[in-house]
């Protein structure tokens, strides 16, 4: 997708970039240990909002940083040790 910006052409979004993964993982993990966004807020030691956890669930490409937040904030939340491949599947 191409868009004009006030200096030119900017492109917005490469062809081979997907955005939305659909339902991931981490989603069935929360709702086995009976976990929900503001849970796994409330537990973590740094600063996560809900919607992070909100795109984490729906499938939203989240940056490694941020994966590793919501694993640390799940892991404290669910008192086990996921690594990242049993959250995200992309």
């Amino acid at each position: 997708m191409r868009r004009r910006a006030a200096g030119g052409i900017v492109n917005t979004m490469t062809s081979d970039t997907e955005r939305d993964l659909g339902a991931q993982p981490i989603a069935a993990i929360m709702v086995m240990h009976g976990l929900k966004a503001r849970d796994l807020v409330a537990c973590s030691t740094e600063q996560i909002t809900h919607k992070m956890v909100s795109r984490a669930v729906k499938g939203r490409r989240l940056t490694p940083h941020v994966q590793r937040k919501i694993l640390n904030a799940l892991n404290s939340a669910a008192k086990t040790k996921y690594v990242i491949n049993n959250l995200f599947s992309y």
